[in-house]
């Protein structure tokens, strides 16, 4: 009994020493081979972080040429804050610091020079504290350059960051400079940037008819192109007139692909405006903003822009189960509560102001995979359905501008279902997309 009773402390006191000697996740059982990497992120066990892609400007590019193309010139620039080099350090500030280069004028686009002003309000003119050049503005009672402005002016040069979706005023902007280039035998020099939310193409494309600052072109609403290569296409089918005699340069980006999101470049994020805060925002954008013409609330009068949407009336747990319901993938949805508050320069008088508004945070999983557009299309189905009483337009005009045509509203109305709506704008997207690809660059 006492030989047992022995071996059973030793074998006690050797385990023991074997177990301290041994600490969690070291030792020899941590050279071990555990699964391989693709098996262990598929078991969501090790998360890789992804490098960076190093991505140049066109206006990097330039800057590396030694502004060689501008030099003697004098130019206009059309620009706001987001036109910055990989050290932060303004186009303006640049052009001003080479004695080779006169800048003439700056012509800014809605929301100014700075970026700091609210969407819709007229942008006032003024000069340039660094360099002493006049400030136009191309937002309010001017949107194409006059013989005044460009007055001596023997390049123009477009450097605004965008966001890839119709409506975002910029590239609105983009076609007076063009018209404005060729009317007066300018050229006119792009400095192309990323296009933040890829190549991918989603949304109706506009209507004959339907014009507007928010819908100049025959385009989706999230048409997949670099400002640089909408410009080529612009001119290239004829989508402005007079646009034949027009000396158009691109400098194009080096290092980004078409299919790259502006998550996986080294680039930073300058908000373009004052609402379109993150990356995530510019994924939601071109679905959310048609909710400006919708009785929802998109997140305006708070911090977080096309990333809200709610009303007073809805259940926002419904919602999100409904929403993740639909089939659509690459979001989340989470269930929220907000009161939209008046937010000076950023967001006045937003609706359902000061009221608690119940709804969901969109939040994006995969780019890939999101289609803002057609999540829109469900939100407002699922919506109506719920609260027939309730839903509503803010006006006919607003959501008929936003999409470039009165289907939408015709077809919500109507009671068709998001998956007949969706169906409407596939032919026009293979349409486009074979246009698309005779344009692309990266």
């Amino acid at each position: 009994m006492k030989a047992l009773l022995k071996s059973i402390l030793l074998a006690i006191f050797f385990l023991g020493l074997w177990s301290c000697a041994t600490p969690p996740g070291g030792g020899p059982l941590a050279d071990i081979p555990g699964p391989h990497e693709e098996q262990q992120m598929e078991m969501g066990k090790k998360d890789i972080p992804q490098e960076k892609i190093v991505v140049h400007t066109g206006l990097d590019v330039l800057e590396k040429m030694g502004f060689e193309p501008l030099l003697g010139k004098k130019v206009g620039v059309v620009t706001n804050h987001t036109a910055v080099n990989k050290k932060g350090v303004h186009l303006v500030d640049l052009l001003h610091a080479n004695s080779d280069i006169t800048i003439k004028a700056i012509f800014a686009p809605e929301h100014g020079f700075r970026g700091k002003e609210q969407g819709g309000d007229a942008i006032p003119g003024g000069v340039d504290s660094n360099t002493g050049a006049p400030i136009y503005s191309l937002y309010g009672e001017h949107r194409e350059p006059n013989p005044e402005m460009l007055e001596g002016i023997e390049v123009l040069i477009f450097d605004i960051q965008d966001v890839g979706t119709r409506f975002y005023t910029y590239i609105s902007t983009m076609g007076y400079v063009l018209e404005a280039g060729s009317k007066f035998n300018i050229p006119v020099m792009i400095l192309d940037r990323p296009n933040p939310i890829g190549r991918r193409i989603n949304g109706n494309v506009l209507d004959d008819g339907f014009e507007s600052f928010v819908g100049r072109y025959k385009i989706p609403i999230r048409y997949g192109l670099s400002v640089g290569e909408l410009a080529r296409m612009i001119v290239g089918e004829k989508m402005l007139s007079g646009l034949d005699s027009l000396e158009l340069h691109v400098v194009e980006c080096e290092g980004w692909t078409g299919e790259l999101y502006w998550s996986q470049t080294d680039l930073t994020w300058i908000p373009p405006s004052p609402n379109m805060r993150n990356t995530n925002e510019t994924l939601t954008y071109p679905g959310l903003c048609l909710l400006e013409g919708v009785r929802i609330n998109e997140g305006r009068g708070t911090e977080f822009p096309f990333e809200y949407v709610g009303t007073p009336y809805m259940d926002g747990k419904l919602l999100g189960r409904e929403l993740l319901a639909t089939g659509l993938e690459g979001f989340n949805a989470e269930p929220v509560s907000y009161t939209p508050v008046d937010m000076p320069g950023v967001a006045m008088n937003p609706l359902f102001e000061g009221e608690v508004v119940n709804g969901v945070k969109i939040v994006v999983t995969d780019p890939d995979k999101y289609k803002a557009v057609d999540f829109l299309i469900h939100l407002l189905v699922i919506t109506k359905k719920n609260y027939p009483q309730e839903f509503g337009w803010r006006s006919s005009r607003g959501p008929d501008r936003l999409w470039g045509g009165s289907g939408l509203r015709e077809m919500v109305d109507a009671g068709k279902s998001a998956e007949e709506i969706i169906a409407s704008y596939q032919n026009e997207l293979l349409a486009f997309e074979a246009i698309q690809s005779k344009y692309l660059i990266y």
